[in-house]
């Protein structure tokens, strides 16, 4: 009860003064507003944590039943033509706030033990990306033409530019579309007798049998596996300050790039991303998948301090957790480590529920040998040793005794060693890949308080991440679950149906690589600090289509790049770009430099020295040498052994690679979820100078020489269409024969690899 002082003297003030305060009603949410956003566990900015009562009370900022002795009345109160003390930044507490918090305080400052007192997110789990997928009707617009009418997506695109005033672009001609489709599928140039063919035929029935014949080509896999790869972090050095290289991580390239090429369903994949040795253990083709957790960057260099080697644990396990949380759901799980996300309903439980369920993943190599094989290996191994070591003692009693009679019995057991030895290398041979290493995690794990491994807070079960517990059903397993049962939850958890970020993240980068940007623009980030979709409906539209093509990926190509939307010119038109600079409502289709790879690759491909090459041990353009830390050098002159695909490279972490860094191929030291393109000097010199350069336009000149004989014309006519996919106008021939003739075709070959036709995709 309230004394009549205290009933009088808020009553004044304009506290409510038929009732006490009540601690979760009105004092939770001053602390909220205006303090836990700077003392909290993790922060606790002055070493003051408002999270529980115990910083209060310890610091006596808060004496019970006495608020002249309650320091925290003093920062927070204002003096005249003075801004108070606390807080620091942001708005200061109301007259009526201070007037409660003290009326809290002089009721006894009841803190109930069960209230913790956290900073609520910016977004809570009605955000847009957190709730079920809808069901939308595909639009019927007036004026709809009748191109855009057949697929569904012209219809969503139509609308949204019809909503905004604006009207699409007319189709793209033939050889720039079928160009710009063989760039997109394959990541090569198309030849000139494709450009040939479609331009003569470029009906509908000819663009899907085009769109077919590029799916089917191995080079779809290459080209579309490099996109994943970016995603995953896939990189074969364990970065750091060693960074050292290892040679067995290339299957997983492989194993990603026959995975799209056969087409696998994609929540398989995921599946065998997170669990592949439980899916189908010793299956090698199956078992690789789990590389995804393993291939990015961690410090191997160890540390004899307690603490230090639970904070670089922590950290291989953050790599960990944020990889799967990006790739996969599109959210920043990452920011949950250490305090409860500020923006988005993600708290440090979630974070430590998928820590825990990675415990148990080691880096390293792993012999993949089917059980029932491992067991049948164990039992010959075991015999045959055991007769190696009876051999081995007899000449042991032999050399010890020296007796007479076995010496005639010492080449009889040279025999027998190397009869065992031929034994042993008769067994068969399994493959030891960089997959990672599981070993048993019981726990119990414990939330890390302000994200120190050395301070244990809170229990953490083994459980789905709350922060779509709104949209679906988790899961909670028993204490007892083993560390492969946990990976295994959680990927059935991440490609459940009721999941509604996974397919919306998976069909937004099939949007995004397609058309350089996705619906949402932030591919790895759905949340609050994320772009918002351009268009929500179409999003979920393409995420339920996903859903009925059974996860796989090339239904969903055909569905996009056989729209109108992506068929259209990509001529700038400037009434629609003064509503829509970035054309993100795709009133043209977003014209694009080719990537790094794309460009390499192209130039080997046009001069005829391309490697079709697939799969197996990358190649190097970098010259590697280790001490006690690791050098990448670039090589000036790469020889003919690097001819093959870019994605073969062997792509170590902070390794310098001319041409390719230069045209912004990312450090897979972290994620790439979107490349960046980006204009420089280096572009310009590398492209023009660099040895890589020159080889080539000695290439291709010699490839003219040969397909369009001794005339000039020929030659350049030659050129064009394997580079541009077109004839040359008559200007140009006048002008190319006139440079050729003063210079020579190889510098002229050397010119146009250098031309924005040749390095723009429109």
């Amino acid at each position: 009860m309230r004394s009549v002082w205290a009933t009088l003297f808020f009553a004044a003030v304009g506290v409510p003064t038929t009732s006490a305060a009540d601690f979760a009603k009105d004092i939770v949410p001053i602390l909220e507003r205006h303090c836990v956003r700077c003392h909290q566990p993790g922060i606790a900015k002055g070493d003051i944590s408002l999270a529980t009562a115990a910083d209060l009370l310890t610091g006596e900022y808060v004496v019970p039943g006495q608020p002249d002795e309650s320091g925290i009345l003093e920062l927070v109160s204002a003096k005249p033509g003075k801004r108070p003390r606390m807080p620091k930044e942001g708005k200061t507490l109301s007259a009526t706030e201070v007037d409660l918090l003290k009326l809290w305080i002089t009721e006894g400052a009841t803190w109930p033990k069960d209230v913790i007192v956290q900073e609520k997110a910016k977004a809570d789990k009605s955000w847009w990306s957190l709730k079920p997928l809808s069901s939308p009707a595909p639009p019927n617009p007036a004026g709809l033409p009748p191109a855009w009418a057949a697929n569904s997506i012209d219809r969503f695109i139509y609308a949204k530019l019809a909503d905004k005033g604006l009207k699409p672009s007319a189709p793209a001609d033939p050889r720039t579309l079928v160009r710009r489709i063989t760039y997109d599928l394959t990541g090569l140039p198309p030849t000139p007798e494709s450009v040939e063919a479609f331009a003569k035929d470029p009906s509908d029935a000819a663009y899907s049998k085009l769109v077919e014949v590029l799916l089917k080509s191995p080079a779809y896999g290459e080209r579309w596996g490099r996109h994943w790869l970016d995603v995953v972090r896939f990189g074969e050095s364990n970065g750091f300050e060693r960074n050292v290289l290892y040679h067995s991580a290339w299957p997983f390239r492989d194993y990603v790039i026959r995975s799209l090429n056969d087409d696998k369903p994609f929540d398989r994949l995921v599946r065998e991303h997170l669990a592949g040795d439980q899916l189908a253990p010793g299956d090698a083709a199956v078992e690789v998948g789990t590389a995804f957790l393993v291939v990015g960057a961690y410090d191997d260099v160890g540390n004899q301090d307690a603490a230090q080697a639970a904070a670089i644990r922590a950290n291989t396990l953050d790599d960990m957790v944020r990889a799967t949380g990006e790739a996969f759901l599109g959210v920043t799980v990452g920011c949950a480590r250490c305090h409860n996300h500020k923006f988005d309903p993600i708290t440090q439980q979630d974070y430590h529920r998928l820590a825990a369920t990675f415990a148990g993943v080691n880096h390293g190599e792993r012999q993949i040998v089917p059980a029932k094989v491992r067991s049948e290996l164990g039992v010959k191994m075991a015999a045959i040793d055991a007769r190696r070591n009876a051999i081995l003692a007899h000449q042991n009693l032999w050399k010890t005794t020296q007796t007479s009679e076995l010496e005639h019995r010492v080449p009889m057991w040279k025999a027998e060693l190397a009869q065992v030895e031929l034994d042993f290398a008769a067994l068969p041979k399994f493959p030891s890949w960089w997959v990672g290493q599981f070993q048993p995690a019981a726990g119990p794990f414990h939330v890390f308080t302000g994200g120190d491994a050395m301070k244990k807070g809170e229990l953490v079960a083994f459980a789905s991440p709350a922060f779509l517990s709104d949209a679906g059903k988790g899961y909670d397993l028993p204490a007892k679950a083993t560390e492969a049962e946990r990976r295994l939850a959680l990927a059935e958890w991440i490609v459940a149906p009721d999941n509604p970020l996974t397919p919306r993240v998976l069909a937004n980068r099939l949007w995004g690589w397609h058309f350089g940007t996705g619906i949402v623009d932030t591919p790895s980030d759905f949340g609050y600090m994320g772009g918002l979709p351009t268009h929500s409906e179409l999003l979920d539209w393409l995420a339920g289509q996903l859903q009925k093509e059974k996860w796989q990926l090339k239904p969903m190509h055909r569905l996009i790049v056989t729209s109108q939307a992506y068929r259209q010119s990509s001529a700038f038109r400037n009434d629609a770009a003064a509503t829509d600079g970035n054309s993100r409502l795709l009133w043209r289709y977003p014209p694009r430099r080719l990537s790094a790879e794309e460009v390499r690759d192209s130039m080997l491909s046009i001069s005829g020295r391309l490697d079709p090459k697939m799969g197996g041990p990358g190649f190097q353009l970098y010259q590697y040498s280790q001490d006690n830390v690791s050098t990448y050098t670039p090589l000036d002159a790469p020889g003919a052994e690097t001819y093959r695909r870019s994605v073969y490279h062997q792509n170590a972490r902070a390794a310098r690679v001319d041409l390719l860094t230069d045209f912004d191929c990312p450090d897979p030291a972290s994620a790439a979820p979107r490349r960046s393109s980006t204009t420089t000097p280096s572009q310009a010199l590398t492209l023009f100078n660099h040895k890589f350069t020159l080889d080539m336009a000695e290439a291709l000149a010699t490839r003219l020489k040969a397909d369009g004989g001794p005339k000039i014309d020929a030659q350049l006519e030659r050129l064009y269409r394997l580079i541009y996919g077109r004839t040359p106008t008559v200007d140009e021939l006048l002008a190319g024969e006139k440079f050729i003739r003063s210079q020579s075709l190889r510098a002229f070959c050397r010119a146009v690899l250098n031309s924005n036709e040749f390095l723009y995709v429109d």
